[in-house]
């Protein structure tokens, strides 16, 4: 499956989820920048993340000021390539991971802690 074919289901699937959230939720979630990539830059790299990681949300968490060390505004980076791997090419779990990983990114947007996302079963 090419690049752009994995996208445009990824679109999809965060396009649905988006119109499912809770009403409050629903203009936050679609404020923040979903950015499909296929795998992790090499400065994502060089902070340490693992080459195989999923997605990242990147910013400053709904609620709190930007940062000087932390102008740039909130985005998630949704890592597509990685996520057709970790399914091992399964177009249906390719599509429910996008949404699982979508939606612990954007819990992260909302300050959610690693411990919170599990409780929501986002992890």
């Amino acid at each position: 499956m090419t690049f752009e074919d994995l996208a445009q289901r990824a679109e999809k699937v965060v396009g649905r989820l988006q119109v499912q959230l809770p009403p409050e939720l629903r203009p936050l979630a679609k404020g923040v920048a979903v950015h499909y990539e296929s795998t992790p830059s090499e400065s994502v790299l060089a902070e340490g993340f693992e080459p195989d990681i999923l997605g990242l949300f990147t910013g400053n968490p709904h609620g709190t000021e930007f940062s000087h060390s932390d102008p740039a505004p909130p985005q998630i980076l949704l890592y597509l390539e990685n996520i057709w791997d970790f399914t091992e090419g399964d177009p249906d779990a390719f599509v429910e991971e996008v949404r699982l990983t979508y939606l612990h990114e954007l819990g992260h947007y909302f300050g959610w802690d690693e411990d919170d996302l599990v409780a929501r079963g986002l992890d």
